[in-house]
């Protein structure tokens, strides 16, 4: 253990690369199972580390109906925070602002702009920090996806009987693939889960696995609901709020420093 610990402090001092933790992006609020719009206090700074999981909602009326034919509901979207070799924060993310490629995009501008569009974002911190191996490969699996093309095609299947998801077609045809030639967002996030040994390929359904899933820790898909979880190794889902709208809050709300 205490060797483990040192090599850790090591890591994070002398390593000018992902293990380097980047400065605060805003602000957390008590995480909650809660898709409203209240704030929770206290709410704390919240400082980037890789393997966090984000997830917001979209205004769009085409994917709020597309997600509801798809049985499924709020949050839209998912990714997964990544820290570059030059130590900014950013997001892996499949389709970011409904585009149609992979993307590693800047963590607070992504943020920033879904407030700036009324739409929420949420973080599922880890609950234990990645090694130094495993954000190091974080990162070099981020930049190897970026600019690959959305999985458009197999994201419309989601709305048909052909889908990976279903009683039983989510146990037989929702396993892990390893790395794809294209993904839609939940899908990217489990697949690099799986990748980096962060989730048993075993029990995860990466193409039969939507945005709510990874928000509720729960599902309507029963095999999700009786295997999957991320409950393990990340908190409950915290509401993201700019360092402007806590200033908004500050006579409301406590701030924890």
């Amino acid at each position: 253990m205490h060797s483990t610990l040192a090599a850790a402090i090591v890591c994070g001092m002398f390593v000018s690369g992902p293990a380097a933790r980047p400065p605060q992006a805003g602000y957390l609020c008590s995480p909650a199972y809660e898709l409203d719009e209240e704030v929770r206090g206290p709410v704390r700074p919240y400082v980037p580390q890789p393997g966090d999981v984000y997830l917001s909602t979209d205004r769009s009326a085409i994917i709020r109906a597309g997600h509801r034919l798809a049985l499924s509901g709020e949050p839209n979207h998912s990714g997964l925070v990544v820290v570059l070799p030059d130590g900014k924060a950013a997001i892996l993310e499949g389709g970011p602002f409904n585009g149609l490629k992979v993307e590693i995009v800047d963590l607070p501008y992504c943020l920033k702009h879904h407030e700036e569009r009324g739409e929420r974002c949420w973080i599922r911190v880890r609950k234990t920090p990645l090694s130094c191996e495993q954000a190091d490969e974080l990162a070099r699996w981020a930049q190897a996806q970026h600019g690959k093309p959305f999985a458009a095609r197999r994201m419309l299947r989601q709305l048909t009987p052909f889908r990976a998801r279903g009683p039983w077609r989510t146990y037989i045809l929702g396993t892990p693939n390893g790395e794809r030639d294209r993904y839609f967002c939940s899908e990217l996030v489990l697949e690099t889960c799986v990748h980096l040994g962060l989730l048993a390929a075993e029990t995860t359904r990466p193409s039969a696995t939507y945005p709510e899933d990874l928000f509720y820790d729960r599902s309507r898909n029963r095999y999700l609901n009786e295997n999957f979880t991320l409950a393990d190794d990340w908190h409950p889902p915290a509401r993201w709020l700019s360092e402007g709208v806590v200033e908004n809050e500050r006579n409301r709300i406590a701030i924890e420093r």
